[in-house]
C-alpha cells in the first residue's frame, strides 16, 4: 500500500467518523452555525490532515511500515470513538448514546480471540450482532493493517495475568477446558440401545479474577428400573469444582490449569442415581494451539470415594479438533472433534475402559455465544456397554443474554 493511499484513507477515516457524528447531531436538532463549521472542517481540514500523513513516518522506515504502524492506524481510524487510551469517549464527545467498550479493562478485553475482533473491524458491528454504529473497515484496511491495530489495542490491558481468548478452545462433550469461563452448559446423553435411560446435567460456570473459576454441576436422571418400579426420575450426585489456570503462554500456545471437585451424594443410590459416598476428584487440564485453527485439549483426573466400599479411579480424556468458519471466515463456525476417553479402577486386575467420541460443534447465534454440539460415545473395549448419543448447548452468558446476539 503506497503512502498516498494511506493519506487518502486517513482523510476518509476522519470524514466517516465525524460524518456519522454530524448525522446523529442533525437528527437531534436543526442545522446551526456549529454544524456549518463542522462541514467546513470535514471538507477542508480533513483532506489537509490526510495529506500530512507523512508526519507519522518513522525516520528510516518505509512507507508500508509507516502505514501499518498500529498506533498511527488506531489513532486515525479508531480513536475518535474509542479514545487514545482505549477507554472510549463520552456521549458528549462522540454525539451518540451508545456505551463503548473499555479496552483497558482486562476482564473484558482478554476474553475474545483476535479473530472475533478482526471480524467486527472488517465487517462492522452487525457481523456479530452488535450496533451498526461500529462501521466496517474491510474496504479501507488490509488484513495486515487490522492485525497491527489489534496489536496496539492489546497494549491497553497492562496485566499479563489474564489468559487470552485464543486459549478458549471449543469444548468437547466430556473433556473440560483449561480456560476459565463464564458460561452455562446443558448436556444430555441417552443410550442408543439396551436399558432406557436419559441423563442430563446442568453446569454453571463463574469466573473469579484473572484465572479462577467456580463450577456447579447438577445431574438429572430418568431410567426404567424394571417391573414394579417402572420409569423413575430424580437428581444425581451434585458436583462442586474449582479450577485455577497456572500457565497461559501465548508464545508457545499452551495453557494449563489445576483443580479439584467434591462430588456430593445427593442422588438416590437405591435407584442407581448416585454413589452413596462423597468423592474427591483432583484434575489437571491443558490445551495447545495447533496450526490452522486446530487444537488439542486434555484432562487427567483421579476419583477418591470416601466410602471404603468403593474403589479409587484414574481417568484421562483428550479432544482434537479444528474450526472452520463460513462466509470468508466471518460467519458461522463449525468444529469437528474427536475425543478419546479412558478410565480404570485402581485395583488389581481391573481393566481399562476405552471410548471414542466423534462429534461436531456449531455456533447457533450470530454473536457465536450460543453453541450446539452432538456426537456419539462408542465403547472400544467391551461390547456389553451401550453406545450413547450425546449433545449439549452452551450459553456464554458474559457475551450477552440468551436471546441477544442472534441477528
Amino acid at each position: 500500500m503506497r503512502q498516498e493511499a494511506g493519506a487518502a484513507y486517513f482523510a476518509w477515516g476522519i470524514e466517516k467518523d465525524f460524518g456519522r457524528m454530524n448525522k446523529v447531531a442533525n437528527e437531534r436538532q436543526s442545522r446551526t452555525r456549529p454544524a456549518a463549521l463542522l462541514d467546513f472542517g470535514l471538507k477542508i481540514v480533513a483532506p489537509t490532515l490526510g495529506a500530512m500523513l507523512g508526519l507519522f513516518t518513522v525516520p528510516g522506515a518505509s512507507a508500508q511500515e509507516a502505514i501499518r504502524d498500529g498506533r498511527a492506524l488506531y489513532s486515525s481510524a479508531c480513536a475518535s470513538c474509542h479514545g487514545d487510551d482505549g477507554r472510549g469517549r463520552t456521549v458528549a464527545q462522540v454525539g451518540f448514546d451508545l456505551p463503548l467498550p473499555d479496552f483497558s479493562d482486562c476482564a473484558f478485553a482478554s476474553r475474545e480471540p483476535n479473530g472475533d475482533w478482526f471480524a467486527v473491524i472488517h465487517e462492522g458491528g452487525p457481523r456479530r450482532a452488535f450496533n451498526r454504529m461500529m462501521p466496517a473497515f474491510g474496504d479501507a484496511l488490509a488484513a495486515e493493517d487490522i492485525d497491527a491495530i489489534l496489536d496496539h489495542i492489546r497494549t491497553f490491558c497492562i496485566s499479563d495475568a489474564w489468559p487470552r481468548g485464543e486459549f478458549n478452545f471449543p469444548k468437547g462433550l466430556y473433556t473440560e477446558k483449561a480456560f476459565p469461563e463464564d458460561e452455562a452448559v446443558w448436556r444430555t446423553n441417552f443410550a442408543a440401545e439396551g436399558r432406557s435411560e436419559i441423563e442430563s446435567e446442568f453446569t454453571y460456570e463463574k469466573r473469579f479474577g484473572a484465572r479462577g473459576q467456580l463450577e456447579v454441576t447438577v445431574p438429572f436422571l430418568r431410567a426404567d428400573l424394571g417391573p414394579g418400579q417402572g420409569a423413575q426420575a430424580g437428581i444425581g450426585d451434585v458436583e462442586l469444582a474449582w479450577k485455577q489456570t497456572v500457565l497461559a503462554d501465548l508464545n508457545s500456545g499452551t495453557i494449563v490449569s489445576l483443580g479439584g471437585a467434591a462430588i456430593l451424594p445427593t442422588g438416590d443410590e437405591s435407584k442407581g442415581f448416585g454413589s452413596g459416598s462423597v468423592a474427591l476428584e483432583p484434575f489437571v487440564l491443558f490445551g495447545q494451539v495447533l496450526p490452522d485453527d486446530a487444537f488439542i485439549q486434555g484432562q487427567v483426573f483421579a476419583g477418591f470415594p470416601l466410602s471404603s466400599g468403593l474403589n479409587d479411579e484414574l481417568g484421562w480424556r483428550a479432544a482434537v479438533g479444528k474450526t472452520w468458519a463460513v462466509e470468508n471466515g466471518f460467519g458461522r463456525s463449525w468444529t469437528p472433534m474427536v475425543e478419546f476417553l479412558g478410565a480404570r479402577e485402581l485395583v488389581s486386575g481391573a481393566e481399562t475402559e476405552w471410548d471414542i467420541v466423534p462429534q461436531l460443534q456449531v455456533s447457533l447465534s450470530q454473536r457465536q455465544h450460543v453453541l450446539f454440539n452432538a456426537g456419539a460415545r462408542i465403547p472400544l473395549d467391551d461390547p456389553s456397554r451401550d453406545t450413547q448419543f450425546v449433545f449439549y448447548i452452551i450459553w456464554d452468558w458474559y457475551d450477552g443474554g440468551l436471546w441477544e446476539g442472534w441477528r
